[in-house]
């Protein structure tokens, strides 16, 4: 696949997405928590799951501290939102890391996959939290996206993400910087390009999107590079629409495992995660590109979450189109 036109990985994408079919019920195409949200940042975990609802996928949770929490409420009715997450100082006499953890953990089996890190912040009891959720995750065979400061986790404690292939890390320019220091990865030496293969291999194949100028994907074994256009305004906040972009695709990619509706096809989990994250590359250049024509430098992080739909239509479509 890897190297395969832009179009011929699209189509593939296509083949994840599931049809819209009666026989469906509530939360089979995707139940999707986004775990982040301190009292400085609410936005980013609102445009993330925004963003994974306006994909399609039934059930979108936002599990955050109480303070975010009636924030990001006021923003959308849509959301599910979930007061669970404490910051250290606002832990009460009778909690703690242990009763904060468990009560995400407890969700765990309702869901089918998580973001984690936007508007986390580095708070050491947030951060512990997302570490227990992590591996409790892991036990679970639950996939989940990791970007912004839940990226610190897998900077400071490999172990949590190493070798596990149902995560994918989703890098900026400096974060990426981070990540390769924490594993021994020079990124002034040798070919930049080979970059994202090198570092996805030092975490032993999570599928790492290393985003720029040009996204390149990679697991460690195969890359793919996305060179559409995008959008040339750099405001904070454009990532939560890939994260949440990710989890609705990572959503239909267990539907289509599970086998939840005919489709013909047999690819392999490997490959259907690299279809995932292109495609939501893909969908979230897209989104900037139509924004950042509609707005030029006015545009901001929200201003994404209105194009999903039509940036999906125009870059994968519905099961019964064909795109060009």
């Amino acid at each position: 696949m890897a190297s395969a036109t832009r179009k011929e990985i699209l189509s593939k994408v296509q083949k994840l997405i599931p049809p819209m079919l009666e026989k469906f019920h509530k939360g089979q195409l995707g139940r999707i928590a986004v775990i982040g949200g301190s009292e400085d940042y609410t936005g980013a975990p609102y445009f993330s799951a925004a963003a994974s609802a306006k994909l399609g996928c039934d059930m979108s949770h936002v599990i955050c501290e109480p303070g975010a929490g009636m924030v990001i409420k006021t923003y959308s009715p849509n959301l599910m939102v979930h007061p669970y997450m404490r910051q250290s100082k606002n832990l009460a006499a009778n909690e703690s890391i242990d009763t904060a953890s468990q009560q995400v953990i407890d969700m765990l089996d309702r869901l089918h996959v998580l973001v984690i890190g936007p508007g986390l912040g580095r708070d050491e009891a947030m951060q512990e939290t997302c570490a227990r959720v992590i591996q409790e995750a892991r036990k679970r065979g639950i996939a989940f996206v990791l970007d912004a400061d839940g990226l610190m986790l897998a900077t400071q404690r490999p172990e949590l993400v190493k070798g596990y292939s149902e995560c994918i890390l989703t890098p900026n320019v400096v974060e990426f910087g981070r990540l390769a220091a924490a594993m021994g990865v020079d990124v002034e030496k040798g070919d930049k390009t080979k970059l994202c293969e090198q570092l996805s291999q030092k975490y032993g194949g999570v599928t790492v999107i290393q985003k720029g100028q040009q996204d390149y994907i990679s697991n460690g074994r195969q890359t793919l590079v996305n060179d559409m256009e995008g959008g040339l305004k750099r405001s904070g906040g454009q990532g939560d629409t890939l994260t949440g972009s990710l989890a609705t695709l990572l959503g239909y990619r267990q539907a289509y495992h599970d086998g939840l509706w005919e489709h013909g096809t047999n690819m392999s989990k490997e490959e259907t995660m690299s279809l995932v994250a292109f495609g939501g590359s893909a969908v979230t250049r897209e989104c900037s590109r139509r924004a950042f024509k509609e707005l030029g430098r006015s545009l901001q992080a929200g201003d994404l979450t209105n194009h999903v739909h039509g940036a999906f239509k125009d870059v994968i479509g519905e099961p019964s189109e064909s795109r060009l």
